[in-house]
């Protein structure tokens, strides 16, 4: 399945972590996800996997698509929330395409539902031509950093992305 990709205009990038498997700035197998707040209330992860990240020669692993998509779901809520994260509660991905190793990746995710103690969302992981490589739907308990980090997080666990913003993607 193909999405026809379109420009989104970036309002922001989200704050990444120091260890993170994801986000991780210090951690050398992180994919090292970029998370941009989009206009439209998405958010879009923006990464590139590597030979770390394979199963097959040459493509993504299973786990590691499921893990860009369950971490890009759970962000959603920050941007209408940004201090509040999500705690995976279910999360069900089709796979559609082999994901290859080495080229620009995103992951688009959108909220679909919000409760005072529950969200869910929906997000796909698209190839740089827009094929849909994987879907994924999940739900999670709403919490606070601080709650899920048991104290809070400083500054050298979770600060601001400082890499270049871009004022478009194409989504």
């Amino acid at each position: 399945m193909r999405h026809e990709l379109t420009a989104a205009s970036v309002l922001g990038a989200q704050k990444i972590s120091r260890m993170c498997f994801v986000c991780g700035h210090e951690n050398d197998i992180s994919l090292k996800a970029h998370f941009l707040t989009l206009e439209d209330g998405r958010l879009c992860a923006e990464f590139e996997a590597r030979d770390v990240h394979q199963s097959y020669p040459g493509r993504v692993h299973g786990g590691v698509i499921s893990a860009i998509i369950d971490e890009t779901i759970g962000r959603v809520i920050q941007v209408e929330h940004p201090d509040d994260f999500g705690v995976t509660i279910d999360l069900n991905v089709k796979f559609r395409s082999p994901v290859p190793i080495g080229v620009p990746l995103k992951v688009i995710a959108w909220q679909t539902k919000l409760t005072k103690r529950i969200f869910e969302g929906e997000g796909q992981l698209l190839l740089p031509d827009g094929t849909i490589a994987a879907q994924g739907f999940a739900r999670y308990y709403r919490q606070s950093v601080e709650a899920i980090a048991q104290g809070g997080l400083d500054d050298e666990e979770w600060f601001a992305d400082e890499r270049p913003l871009p004022e478009q993607v194409e989504v």
